[in-house]
């Protein structure tokens, strides 16, 4: 039996004042100026404190619309809203992207990859040395600060770009992919890590929402509050799954629940994919 998704409304969502809504997409289309219709008719809800993860079929449009929540994307038509605001200066919602490369200055010691968005900030360094010593530890590198990045596995280089990230103290993290180019026992541990993250700034009364691009369906059973699906040509969302699962730890990997999830997913995914499960 498949689990309860959320139903996919037929009509737009109404774009009301929502003191807990950080993200909203609503209507939103993509067309590329080659014709490439990128997304369609696409709604979608964050919550402050959600763990969203989008999962679907490449070219089914997820980076793109990540893009478009870091306001580096306008979409061709419908609109985004920051808690409610038409931008993201306006919303006064600091948010920060993780790309899928760590994209860290080579000729920079870690500190300083951590330190840049402060430094283009203009914040104090007496202010700004204890921020970049605190999201250091936060992903377990606090060792780690004059080392320079080719000495630095590539989990480790990715720590410190989820560290860059986190000095900004965001509201809402984006992140697009992060670790699927790592071996699959270091985006185990750097998922344990994330969730660990995610579940400590929501316990400390200053909530973090995420919204994560993946291609691995595990990854997103174990990470998310909600796993939304979509489906290509164009991409558009064609499910909402809310994962009520409290605890994730090894045990929960190794559950029944678990592995329900992940079976409905691949099963969604294989009909997202224009493929039929037999």
């Amino acid at each position: 039996m498949l689990m309860p998704y959320r139903d996919i409304p037929a009509e737009p969502e109404v774009d009301a004042p929502d003191a807990d809504t950080v993200l909203l997409a609503n209507r939103v289309e993509k067309t590329y100026p080659n014709g490439t219709h990128a997304l369609d008719e696409v709604r979608l809800r964050v919550q402050r404190g959600d763990f969203v993860s989008l999962l679907g079929p490449s070219g089914c449009g997820k980076s793109t619309l990540l893009k478009m929540f870091a306001g580096l994307e306008s979409p061709s038509h419908g609109h985004i809203r920051w808690a409610g605001a038409d931008t993201p200066a306006k919303s006064g919602l600091k948010t920060a992207m993780v790309f899928q490369e760590a994209t860290l200055m080579p000729w920079a010691t870690v500190q300083a990859n951590v330190r840049l968005p402060l430094d283009l900030a203009k914040v104090p360094a007496v202010d700004s040395g204890p921020r970049v010593q605190k999201a250091l530890e936060s992903v377990g590198l606090a060792r780690f600060g004059e080392s320079y990045p080719r000495e630095l596995s590539g989990g480790m280089q990715m720590r410190v770009s989820i560290a860059r990230a986190l000095v900004t103290e965001p509201d809402v993290l984006l992140m697009d992919e992060p670790f699927g180019a790592l071996d699959e026992f270091t985006r185990l541990r750097l998922d344990a890590d994330l969730r660990a993250l995610w579940a400590q700034r929501n316990g400390s009364g200053q909530p973090l929402s995420v919204v994560f691009v993946t291609h691995s369906i595990s990854e997103a059973v174990y990470l998310s509050s909600r796993v939304v699906m979509m489906a290509a040509r164009p991409g558009r969302m064609v499910a909402d799954l809310p994962v009520a699962e409290p605890v994730r730890d090894e045990e929960f990997r190794l559950s029944n629940p678990f592995a329900a999830y992940c079976r409905d997913l691949s099963i969604r995914l294989l009909a997202a994919s224009g493929e039929q499960h037999t």
